[in-house]
């Protein structure tokens, strides 16, 4: 399974911070739960201050509760220090279910 998620971030500053330093964290802390990265971007067009990423889970996993897992584990508090949780303004996340004639499964 995959999930499209898009945050939304309150400046052009707090868009990079989080892209660059604490999203890169991430990478690492996601793959010791099995989550695997297969894109970050950042959009920026007419001011939109969004990182878009798609991540995929485990098979078999239940999306909602490994992301509650991950948020309260030490490794993403790590990920995220010095980081003003307040400057993302929105999270929107999309599941998605890859096609037979798809390159990425």
């Amino acid at each position: 399974m995959f999930q499209l998620r898009i945050y939304t971030l309150r400046s052009p500053d707090a868009l990079q911070q989080y892209a660059t330093v604490h999203w890169a964290r991430h990478l690492s802390t996601f793959t010791t739960f099995g989550v695997i990265t297969h894109g970050v971007w950042t959009e920026r067009i007419g001011g939109a201050n969004r990182v878009v990423a798609l991540i995929g889970y485990p098979p078999g996993a239940d999306p909602d509760h490994l992301t509650r897992q991950i948020m309260a584990s030490p490794e993403f508090a790590d990920d995220m220090a010095g980081f003003d949780v307040g400057d993302i303004v929105d999270v929107q996340t999309t599941l998605l279910a890859p096609t037979s004639f798809s390159p990425i499964r």
